[in-house]
């Protein structure tokens, strides 16, 4: 009997995880399929680097749609897939960092001032994208491709569905939110007769998902590096998470160095086929919580479910069908709460930003990165997250610690 609830158990685990599993590629103009094929060939990669001993699933990570969506654009998918290759190879280079001198490095490089408002950069800089999506127009306002009227009801009815589901709901259901506002945005989407259906009619049963080799750009990989500190620290807060639920310390077995190598492996494995960086996904870790299924063996039948589905063409070409202003109404949820992650990072750290060295290096970055700075000579240059990243490290480093007031004993 157990031997059949465990596969069961698995396809249950990826149901949660779908929804933001399809979102993230949906947003950024990559293939659903070829991110299911990565989500679950990544999963069964960091189950081999940590010896299959800790229970989480790995899939499309939020924290790159806003640098994948800039890459894309400015370099193209292949270029934009290398320069994930080497964020992934900065969770190696973490992890190696980890095994040979501790987590305090970490704390050190990347303390919550820093970490802060690099996340709240990566939210608020898509803030813009979100509404015009929202509105029915393309991302960078320039197309209406739904009209205005049409486009607010169904994004509202996607977005007032996702809080409704995080806020209210119980169970299992509160855990699949934003696939809720999916379902429910495309219903409203068809009513109003705005969904085509022809992708799918056209689409095989069965098809190989677009795989896409990645290029080198020197350009693209330099803006990518440093978008790697926010899911670096929001990997270590996921293991530290499923440590608790399961009542095991997996920072010391298999290790937070495993577990940081692990993923990056499975990143530069899934932006080798033209796949979004992975991370571990909270979603899952909430489901193993609710339902005590602590067996790693589930995770790895998840791996295997996701892998089965992205050769399903038609499932592929249904979710292209899914009209812009439902992805921009979850957007603007989805994206004030990335922000908000990095603002609770700052209060929940008691970061005094009444000390002028923490205000310098907040204040900087958030201006840097909202307003747009960039930073060039000759043909190299840095803007965005990249240089709000580099810019916060660097000021954290330089600028002399606050110092504790003294006690007379």
């Amino acid at each position: 009997m157990k031997r059949v609830l465990i596969p069961l158990q698995g396809a249950q685990m990826l149901f949660v995880a779908f929804g933001a599993l399809v979102l993230m590629p949906l947003l950024t103009g990559l293939d659903t399929s070829v991110a299911l094929f990565t989500a679950g060939f990544g999963t069964l990669l960091f189950q081999l680097v940590t010896k299959r001993q800790v229970p989480v699933f790995l899939a499309s990570s939020f924290a790159f749609i806003a640098p994948i969506l800039y890459g894309v654009q400015t370099w193209g998918i292949p270029a934009t897939m290398g320069g994930l290759m080497a964020a992934g190879g900065m969770y190696m280079l973490l992890g190696l960092t980890v095994k040979l001198r501790g987590t305090k490095f970490i704390h050190t490089l990347l303390p919550p001032v820093v970490v802060g408002p690099v996340i709240m950069i990566i939210g608020l800089g898509l803030a813009p994208v979100a509404v015009n999506m929202a509105l029915g127009k393309s991302g960078d306002g320039s197309l209406i491709i739904v009209e205005p009227n049409i486009a607010l009801i169904i994004s509202l009815s996607a977005l007032m569905t996702t809080i409704i589901v995080a806020v209210f709901a119980k169970g299992l259901v509160r855990l699949m939110p934003i696939l809720a506002g999916i379902l429910v945005g495309y219903s409203v989407s068809l009513a109003n007769g705005i969904v085509d259906f022809t992708p799918v009619s056209e689409a095989p049963w069965f098809a190989m998902p677009n795989f896409v080799a990645p290029e080198f750009n020197w350009h693209a990989i330099l803006f990518m590096i440093p978008v790697a500190i926010a899911p670096a620290v929001e990997h270590i807060g996921d293991i530290l998470a499923i440590s608790n639920v399961t009542r095991k310390d997996f920072f010391k077995k298999p290790g937070l160095h495993r577990t940081l190598i692990g993923d990056g492996i499975a990143t530069i494995a899934a932006s080798a086929l033209g796949g979004p960086p992975n991370t571990t996904y909270s979603e899952v870790t909430g489901a193993v919580t609710l339902t005590k299924s602590f067996d790693p063996r589930i995770m790895t039948w998840t791996a295997i479910t996701a892998i089965t589905l992205a050769f399903i063409g038609k499932l592929g070409a249904m979710m292209q069908t899914i009209p812009v202003p439902v992805m921009g109404g979850i957007m603007c949820l989805l994206f004030g709460s990335i922000a908000a992650v990095g603002l609770n990072t700052l209060i929940r750290n008691q970061v005094d930003l009444s000390e002028p060295r923490n205000l310098s290096i907040v204040g900087v970055t958030l201006v840097f990165g909202i307003g747009g700075m960039a930073f060039g000579i000759g043909s190299f240059s840095l803007t965005g997250i990249s240089l709000c990243g580099i810019v916060a490290i660097f000021m954290n480093l330089i600028l002399p610690a606050v110092r504790k007031p003294q006690t007379d004993e």
